[in-house]
Parts: C-alpha cells; sequence; structure tokens
C-alpha cells in the first residue's frame, strides 16, 4: 500500500512539473492583424469542359472588379497545363473596401456563375502585405506568373515570416521580375501567399534556381506544414 501510495506521488509531482515545460512550449499568440490594403487570392477550377465559359466569366469580373471604389488591382490568372484553373488575385485599400465587394450584387452574381460549372468548391484566402512592391506593377504577353501558398507549423510562425519576407525582398532584385508579393492570411497567420511576376518563363526558372530561393527552401522544409504549393499561370487578357 506504502508502494503504491508513493507511486501515485510521484507521478503527481512529475504531471506538475510537466505543465510549465508545455506552456513553455506553445507557441506565441499572433499579432493583431493590422489595418490598411488587404489582398485576396480566390482559387477556381471549372469543368474541363467549361473551360472557355469560365475564362469568360473570369475576364468579365475582373474588369468590373477593377471599377468598383476601393479597389487597388484586379487581375484574373489562369493555369498553364490545366486551364479550367483559375485564380483571381485583388487588392484592396482596407477591409471595408474587400468586405463591401464581397456583397456586391456582381459577385453573388459571379459565386453563382462559376458555381454552376465548378469542379469544386471557390477558395478565398484574405491576406494583409508582409513584403509587396508597386501595386501597378502588372504583365502580359510572355509574363509568367507564379502563386505560392506557403504553410508552416503554428510554432514556426514567427521564423516562417521572416524567411517568407526575405524571399521576396530578394526575389524583387532578379532579372526579369515585374513583381514579387509576399502576404499573410488574415485568419491564420502561419499560411502565407507568395505571388510573383516575371518578363518570361526563362526569368521565373531563373530564379526557381537561385541560390537565396533554394536556401530559402532548405530553411522552410523543416517548419513546413503542409506541401509547398506552386502553381504556375498565364495572365488573362
Amino acid at each position: 500500500m506504502k508502494s503504491t501510495l508513493q507511486s501515485l506521488f510521484a507521478l503527481t509531482v512529475y504531471a506538475g512539473m510537466m505543465v510549465p515545460v508545455a506552456h513553455a512550449q506553445a507557441p506565441a499568440a499572433p499579432p493583431p492583424v493590422p489595418d490598411g490594403p488587404r489582398y485576396i487570392a480566390t482559387y477556381l477550377e471549372v469543368m474541363p469542359t467549361a473551360t472557355a465559359d469560365g475564362t469568360k466569366l473570369v475576364r468579365q469580373f475582373r474588369d468590373a472588379t477593377s471599377k468598383e471604389a476601393g479597389n487597388l488591382r484586379a487581375e484574373a490568372l489562369q493555369r498553364i497545363g490545366q486551364r479550367h484553373q483559375f485564380v483571381l488575385l485583388e487588392t484592396w485599400k482596407d477591409q471595408a473596401a474587400a468586405d463591401a465587394h464581397g456583397k456586391a450584387a456582381a459577385t453573388v452574381q459571379f459565386r453563382d456563375k462559376i458555381k454552376a460549372i465548378q469542379n469544386a468548391p471557390t477558395d478565398e484566402r484574405v491576406h494583409f502585405p508582409l513584403s509587396v512592391g508597386p501595386i501597378q506593377a502588372t504583365g502580359g504577353g510572355a509574363a509568367i506568373a507564379v502563386v505560392t501558398h506557403v504553410d508552416v507549423i503554428p510554432p514556426q510562425r514567427e521564423n516562417g515570416t521572416a524567411i517568407t519576407k526575405q524571399l521576396a525582398e530578394d526575389g524583387r532584385k532578379d532579372d526579369g521580375n515585374l513583381r514579387f508579393e509576399a502576404v499573410t492570411q488574415t485568419n491564420r497567420q502561419n499560411h502565407f501567399t507568395v505571388i510573383e511576376l516575371w518578363r518570361d518563363r526563362k526569368a521565373a526558372d531563373a530564379h526557381s534556381m537561385a541560390a537565396h530561393t533554394r536556401a530559402y527552401r532548405e530553411k522552410l522544409g523543416p517548419a513546413s506544414g503542409a506541401l509547398y504549393d506552386e502553381r504556375l499561370y498565364k495572365v488573362v487578357d
């Protein structure tokens, strides 16, 4: 009996000692989401047989969005090799402008039309800027856009933030870069979207092989919470 009581006491003491350790290892809470511009990436996938209709709809939506109050930039991109997949990139002066756009009649109608031909649900992600360049930088013709979703595990949020910010700052210096943006998801600050625009495929490939890009991927590996989701697109004319 005495031995049993001693064992229970030891376990209780051990458990009490472990509680502070567990708290010490918990990731720090993310900072408040800052005011200011909002970057929205909306992924769309329509049925392959509806590619032409999907292209027409995203083009019309982009053009209408660019005329709305508070819009700083609106783009529609079509995935290379999978033309039935698109991403809409919108930049708004603030969250209020983005919210007003989301409730606009034109937005609701667009979503209804896309839903009728979609292959998968629409995936919308709202961000604030981490490291961005000039809003006005756009591309067309031979330009290649690269959109990458980066996910790090919560304890690596601060590290992921730092190295992804550095990637954008280094990437803007690479030859052939037209725009390089790193933005942070408002509701999950351990998730980032990296948006790149390159003069042509050769410039995009050169960046992917650059020493600083490969160093970023090496640092990201142990911190990553999901597959490095990099997608190449052409700008919808």
